[in-house]
């Protein structure tokens, strides 16, 4: 199946459902890292649910440092993020979620995030913003942003999942970040689940094999249900 891309804020590249029914299809966006681009996540599609349409979304700044490639926002240090580029690439990719939901044919009710390391800060500062704009998040390698200039839904998190996982042995962002991030979850009625590995900075076998496994229960949960 060819699709168009749609005119919006963030580069990407789309996927297409590999199985079809007679309702649209369950979006997942992917949002990379610091120095990658919307290829590098792109390659975890053939191990995720094929009924998914997957969009991978390109961060809209240059990553001068290393190889290049490109990222969400400039960071003096982890935990604080550059507020300019932060805020902009928020509204961003709210903008660009919204556009996914209207420009393709996904069901706006059941579209998931999966982030790694920045994408999955942007996952949570969309997530936890904007509840009713996402069903669910993979957050893989990364930490709420507590101290940016978001407006968070604490209590108004019913209805969103979240599956967090982060690396033991992480020399990035230490695993005190996720467990800080579990805390703040915990307290609000958020679907919680939490999984820790064996590994640093990276997504493993094991830890795709199980976000690959909980977005598929998801799919068959109905959306007004957890």
């Amino acid at each position: 199946m060819s699709i168009d891309r749609i005119s919006t804020t963030l580069v990407h590249k789309v996927r297409p459902p590999v199985t079809s029914g007679t309702t649209k299809a369950p979006a997942l966006v992917l949002l990379h890292g610091r120095g990658a681009n919307e290829d590098d996540l792109l390659g975890l599609a053939d191990f995720l649910d094929p009924r998914f349409f997957i969009v991978s979304a390109r961060a809209p700044y240059r990553f001068e440092d290393g190889a290049g490639g490109y990222t969400w926002f400039g960071l003096k240090e982890i935990g604080s993020p550059d507020p300019q580029q932060f805020g902009e690439s928020y509204r961003f990719l709210v903008q660009f979620i919204e556009d996914v939901k209207t420009g393709y044919p996904v069901d706006p009710d059941r579209v998931f995030l999966l982030g790694f390391s920045m994408g999955s800060i942007m996952s949570y500062a969309v997530a936890l913003t904007k509840p009713a704009l996402v069903r669910g998040i993979v957050a893989h390698s990364g930490y709420i942003p507590e101290h940016a200039s978001l407006q968070f839904s604490w209590t108004q998190l019913a209805s969103l999942s979240v599956f967090v996982a982060h690396g033991l042995f992480d020399p990035i962002i230490p695993i005190q970040k996720a467990r800080r991030t579990r805390e703040l979850l915990l307290q609000t009625g958020a679907d919680l689940t939490y999984k820790e590995y064996p590994i640093g900075h990276t997504i493993s076998e094991e830890s795709l094999s199980d976000l690959s496994q909980w977005l598929e229960k998801k799919l068959d949960v109905p959306a007004d249900m957890k």
